[in-house]
């Protein structure tokens, strides 16, 4: 069990460490640089041009030791389509935005669309191939779970599209993503071990991929994770709580991702009522700490302190 457990992080994290030099002068040769916009903070005027797509260095470094483990751990199948899935999804948006230079990447339309394909096949894989029950596991109460019978499947196309687009939200500054998903990751790793749920390879190999790549993303970062990456993350997080019967437990380890889509929507809805005015000085909500006057490091690691918190919390509601 030691080995299923460590094995798979470290060969993550060395692949992730190793791709490094050889992906970030590559994505500068094809000067897919991030395009920082004006209205920003002003600190972030600097990014411009720093690579983005250092996502696909997480999806390699994830996919390696999962296939390496995926024989002895079915259960990794689905997780790792859920992250590979969204993972294309992002490529093809960044690829678009950065390659071919059209800003708006993939319309809202195809997006969406794109997103329900995906959490389609991961449903009907669920429901076919799997003995996964659907029932959700109820937070602190022990051996509770919530049946929502034919309300289920919709649930689940609300909680996996939801927790994507709060992670993708969440990738707004260096670090920020990588340092509140490697602490969530790192949560469903224990859990995955405690209730053997046959997912740990994947969940440590997805702890070490993002510590090799913090190596990269840490502030001032050398590169970006882009769509391709924040996407990946948030369909790794979706997956592992249902094949945990735990997406209730979103609300608590993935608060941050929670509140960043959360701030966007209720910004984005207050200005088109009251005709232009602002509830929050930007969104997502760690631009309005910014903009407050905090550093991008402090807000990193004050949202980092809250994850940790908050995963320890879920622990205690694990029952």
């Amino acid at each position: 069990m030691n080995y299923d457990v460590v094995l798979p992080a470290l060969i993550a994290f060395c692949i992730s460490v190793l791709l490094g030099p050889i992906m970030i002068p590559f994505l500068r040769r094809l000067k897919v640089g991030q395009t920082i916009r004006d209205e920003g903070p002003e600190s972030h005027l600097k990014k411009n041009g720093t690579p983005t797509m250092g996502g696909i260095m997480i999806l390699i470094a994830i996919t390696v030791p999962s296939l390496i483990y995926v024989r002895s751990y079915p259960n990794i199948i689905p997780v790792l389509f859920l992250t590979l899935g969204f993972g294309v999804i992002g490529f093809i948006d960044d690829y678009i935005k950065v390659v071919l230079k059209r800003s708006m990447g993939l319309r809202a339309w195809q997006k969406m669309v794109l997103q329900i394909v995906v959490t389609g096949v991961f449903a009907f894989y669920l429901v076919r191939f799997t003995d996964v029950d659907l029932a959700l596991r109820i937070p602190f109460l022990s051996n509770t779970y919530l049946n929502l019978g034919v309300f289920a499947i919709p649930l689940m196309f609300f909680v996996v599209i939801g927790t994507v687009n709060g992670t993708n939200f969440t990738d707004g500054l260096d670090g920020l993503a990588t340092s509140v998903t490697i602490l969530v990751a790192t949560f469903f790793t224990v859990v995955a071990v405690g209730l053997h749920a046959g997912i740990s390879p994947i969940t440590c190999a997805v702890v070490g991929a993002l510590l090799g790549f913090l190596c990269y993303n840490g502030h001032p970062a050398s590169v970006f994770m882009g769509d391709t990456g924040s996407l990946a993350l948030g369909g790794f997080v979706a997956g592992c709580a249902y094949m945990m019967q735990m997406p209730l437990f979103i609300v608590i380890v993935g608060f941050i991702y929670m509140i960043e889509v959360i701030s966007v929507i209720m910004q984005v809805t207050y200005f088109k009522m009251t005709g232009g005015k602002r509830i929050f000085k930007m969104a997502p909500i760690h631009h309005h700490f910014e903009l407050c006057g905090w550093k991008e490091n402090k807000v990193v690691t004050v949202f980092s302190i809250v994850t940790a918190v908050l995963c320890m919390v879920g622990l205690l509601a694990v029952r």
